[in-house]
């Protein structure tokens, strides 16, 4: 059972920064996502693409946005349980939640923060036959560890960021990369582009356009597809599938936790963004109320009331008195202190 006090349902932006806002007021957090790695779709769908409207960055990318905030709230020490979607919640008697995923894994939390943007992502699947039948044993629809394709002759489909920039990293690490697009143009990032283009000059990846995989082959593992260009049929032997198709939100289970749902999102008290259940919160772009902007910047200050209702909860009769962080600093859980320079006091002569 892995205890805290805030759980968060969902690492994108939103959940990332309530990790920090929690830590000032010497909470801990846990985090929940059904993605391999944190970010949410900065990370997963657009980690190059830049973003203009976060307050005093003229321009970010997606991927940079969230090394950074895992840099701010580290000094937290957050937990994270990440390639697991979180399936049940049960109230206990001492009002706290027990939250389990479609894993597993239980965790317990007197508050819980429901900050999955649209929903869990779940993989665009292509529509091939058989496809379910070779998942885990050869196709896969996130790269969670690079080293399993070490020495492996890999094919990879797809056309945006997340296909090239894999192409291009398991170049130096798999003994052989196809990358295969229905399109001869790609959606990607103008380097990325060029870098596959590069590696494709030198012998280093296999590059197969326009044309589509449309059998997969193999007795307990996969062991080859069928690739289909121009109305010819090709046979590739391979170790690996990997259809990089892109993400489709979904609400999933949290659907069926008793939240009231408005149009596939969770209705919320804009005083704290609590919802019709007391102790659970929704932050972010899962939330809806009169006049709600998806924004990222507005769920990073849904994230900062909702810590300040969390805190009353969880510490019921104690006062907290808000200090400015210029002031008063910031303590980690890991030891270290961050703080302005103290002003010298000294007389002139």
């Amino acid at each position: 059972m892995i205890k805290t006090d805030i759980l968060i349902i969902g690492a994108g932006p939103t959940g990332l920064f309530t990790v920090f806002e929690a830590g000032l007021l010497k909470l801990k957090c846990h985090l929940i996502d059904a993605l391999p790695q944190p970010g949410g779709q900065c990370s997963e769908i657009y980690p190059k693409k830049p973003i203009y409207d976060i307050p005093g960055f003229p321009e970010v990318l997606a991927g940079d946005l969230t090394t950074n905030l895992l840099e701010q709230g580290k000094q937290f020490e957050p937990g994270f349980t990440m390639g697991e979607r979180a399936e049940t919640i049960e109230k206990q008697e001492d009002g706290s939640f027990i939250v389990t995923t479609n894993k597993g894994t239980q965790h317990q939390a007197p508050i819980v923060a429901i900050a999955g943007g649209l929903g869990s992502f779940e993989p665009r699947k292509p529509k091939i036959e058989n496809i379910a039948y070779y998942e885990e044993k050869g196709v896969e629809y996130f790269i969670k560890d690079p080293e399993v394709y070490r020495d492996k002759k890999v094919v990879i489909s797809g056309g945006g960021d997340s296909a090239l920039d894999w192409s291009v990293f398991l170049a130096n690490v798999a003994s052989e990369v196809t990358l295969i697009h229905r399109r001869n143009e790609f959606r990607g990032a103008l380097d990325s582009v060029e870098k596959v283009q590069e590696l494709k000059k030198l012998g280093k990846i296999n590059l197969i356009t326009p044309a589509e995989v449309t059998a997969l082959h193999g007795n307990n593992k996969l062991e080859g597809i069928t690739v289909t260009k121009d109305g010819e049929k090709i046979l590739l032997e391979t170790d690996h599938f990997i259809p990089l198709f892109g993400l489709s939100p979904k609400l999933g289970p949290i659907g069926d936790w008793g939240l009231e749902i408005v149009k596939n999102a969770i209705k919320v008290d804009t005083l704290d963004y609590q919802t019709n259940i007391p102790g659970i919160f929704a932050i972010g772009d899962v939330n809806t109320y009169e006049g709600k902007l998806k924004l990222i910047l507005c769920g990073f200050h849904e994230a900062t009331l909702m810590c300040q209702s969390a805190y009353k909860i969880i510490n019921p009769g104690k006062k907290y008195v808000l200090k400015y962080t210029t002031v008063s600093g910031i303590d980690g859980f890991d030891g270290t202190r961050k703080e302005a320079p103290k002003a010298v006091v000294q007389s002139i002569n």
